[in-house]
């Protein structure tokens, strides 16, 4: 499967954005999704993810009440809306995809990489 993530850019804090990441290839509700972030010297770590199914979601604690991640199967489609965002949350954004998957945190289960978004949240 190729992913493809869009949507990023920069945004005020307390701003909104909605990332999109579209997916071509083998059937996408077979994958879990998951959204990742990085910034320069830190390691990747996991910001949401929703299983195949769509009914196992997880959020690491940072983003909970604020982002939500959402997949619409009929347009290959994994969506990240982040509202209240804060500088913080500032990093390039990867969308990632588990065949089979729960939508796990751990990014070595997925084998399958965007080619990542910026988010930048300044005044």
């Amino acid at each position: 499967v190729q992913l493809q993530a869009s949507g990023g850019g920069l945004v005020q804090p307390g701003g909104s954005l909605k990332l999109s990441c579209v997916a071509s290839g083998r059937a996408f509700d077979d994958y879990a999704m998951g959204w990742f972030r990085q910034v320069p010297g830190k390691e990747r770590e996991s910001v949401a993810a929703i299983s195949w199914t769509g009914f196992s979601t997880y959020y690491t604690d940072s983003v909970k009440g604020r982002f939500t991640i959402s997949r619409d199967n009929a347009k290959n489609t994994v969506y990240l809306q982040m509202n209240s965002l804060k500088p913080t949350d500032t990093a390039v954004y990867y969308c990632a995809a588990d065949l089979y998957g729960s939508g796990t945190s751990d990014n070595s289960d997925y084998a399958y990489w965007g080619q990542g978004t910026q988010v930048t949240v300044s005044s």
